[in-house]
């Protein structure tokens, strides 16, 4: 006699749970071992500047512990700090989250994140206009993913934060070919002492033999369709516990808000100062002006510049601007806690005892690239870019550390042209960029936009990672040949 199951009974019926397809498999088991072995991302920088001074003491002939203790002491607040680096990346993170919060992007955001019907379709607009925003700038796209993603995942009944904020951090893999791109900018700044090129041949290299090249271009179409197809298939089941409603008021609460006052209170000399609409129409007519003046060049400072008088000119008056780009700086702190444990991984790297030994960087470098060919140099700065990448997260920062090598073994094959020395900085670049999947060292806006532990969002991106590992490794090895 067969039996009837209790929720028939009460005339409820049982759903079978969906099957997960492979890919969500794997996710899953990424998901897992990154919450349970992830430490927080302060902790990973302490534990890399360990690693690092462990492979001093195998590799770096003559190492002392005092020698040791003094290269990594003028990397964190010594003369070869990264201070003004430091500073340029986090004024480039801070203006493109100011211009994120305009009110006529903020309006685009919040129509942007009324289309999406379910999680997928959320998480590949976040995915999607996180990549466009990178392009353009990447401190931009690192909070458009974030904030687009808040508030669409405040509106779904269903949906899994950790893998919305996941996707729109995947746009942050096209940084390097994007206008923002650190390495292709100081390329064509003789002033930057990010310009190896230029140290080493006295060659500029302009943007057409870079970013704009269809090795780069290509690439970054190829890589945004896998990516959007790897973010469709990854989807999972499980719901994250979120409170939305809180979400929802922090989106609701703007920079207008903030300058209500009661009725009958007269303006003050200084409201109406600060309401002066005028004054950030001046600071962006003084800021295109110069743009216009310098013959339209593009580096770093100049972006920060770009980015800057653009979110004040669309903030309407300086007192919108000024709380816009104070609340925009508070996404910076763990940036600011970790930056100087880095730039001491960066002086730990170039420590050698004596003039007969060489710096763990430079043993690193040559023993990747040794025995490399004019076709596979590429290929080998790729991979070895992924290494130091996991110790140095900045593009920038990171050239400084393998550019002197990946140009001295292009000069050695014979090859210093401008177009081909482009192309070994693009290798070098496109190993940052995957390699980010992995490192969560520019995941900490990200997570404070988002409110979110690491652990929640960096299983996503590992598979990421291994999706971009193949687009651009295979693009590394076509790259010598067009």
């Amino acid at each position: 006699m067969s039996s009837t199951p209790k929720t028939e009974a009460h005339g409820a019926t049982s759903v079978a749970a969906p099957r997960k397809s492979p890919i969500q498999r794997f996710t899953d088991l990424c998901v897992r071992y990154v919450e349970r072995f992830m430490p927080d991302p302060f902790l990973f920088a302490v534990i890399l500047t360990l690693l690092v001074v462990v492979m001093i003491l195998l590799w770096v002939p003559n190492a002392s512990g005092a020698g040791i203790l003094t290269s990594w002491y003028q990397g964190v607040w010594g003369t070869n700090n990264i201070f003004t680096f430091a500073l340029q990346m986090v004024l480039i993170l801070v203006s493109g989250y100011t211009l994120a919060e305009a009110p006529a992007v903020k309006r685009g955001l919040i129509w942007l994140a009324s289309k999406p019907r379910n999680q997928i379709e959320g998480a590949l607009m976040c995915f999607g206009a996180a990549a466009v925003a990178n392009i353009l700038n990447w401190g931009l796209g690192l909070v458009v993913g974030a904030l687009l993603g808040r508030r669409i995942f405040a509106r779904l009944d269903k949906a899994n934060f950790g893998y919305m904020i996941a996707a729109g951090y995947m746009g942050y893999m096209l940084w390097t070919n994007g206008f923002s791109s650190s390495i292709a900018l100081a390329n064509t700044d003789p002033t930057s002492k990010l310009n190896v090129i230029f140290t080493a041949t006295h060659q500029l290299v302009p943007l057409d033999l870079t970013i704009l090249q269809p090795y780069s271009w290509v690439t970054v179409l190829v890589a945004i369709a896998a990516l959007a197809l790897l973010i469709w298939k990854m989807a999972p089941h499980a719901t994250d516990d979120v409170d939305r409603e809180a979400l929802l008021g922090a989106d609701a609460a703007g920079t207008g808000a903030a300058e209500a006052r009661p009725e009958g209170v007269r303006r003050s000399f200084a409201d109406r100062l600060e309401g002066l609409w005028i004054l950030n129409v001046l600071l962006f007519l003084a800021g295109a002006a110069y743009f216009v003046i310098s013959g339209f060049n593009l580096n770093i400072s100049s972006m920060v510049m770009l980015f800057t008088i653009l979110a004040a000119l669309l903030h309407g008056t300086p007192i919108r601007f000024i709380r816009s780009f104070t609340e925009a700086a508070k996404t910076c702190g763990p940036l600011l806690l970790q930056y100087p444990l880095y730039g001491g991984i960066v002086g730990l790297l170039a420590y050698a005892p004596d003039a007969h030994s060489k710096p763990l960087q430079a043993v690193i470098s040559a023993s990747i690239v040794a025995g490399a060919t004019t076709a596979t140099l590429p290929f080998l700065n790729f991979l070895g870019s992924i290494i130091i990448s996991l110790f140095v997260p900045s593009g920038g920062g990171h050239w400084g550390v393998q550019g002197p090598i990946a140009v001295e073994a292009a000069r050695q094959l014979g090859q210093s042209s401008p177009a081909y020395l482009g192309k070994v900085s693009m290798s070098v670049a496109a190993g940052e960029a995957v390699a980010n999947m992995i490192q969560p060292f520019w995941l900490l806006p990200v997570l404070a936009i988002a409110k979110l532990s690491v652990r929640k969002v960096m299983g996503y991106t590992v598979a990421a990672f291994l999706v971009g590992f193949v687009i651009f490794g295979v693009a590394m090895l076509i790259m010598p040949h067009v």
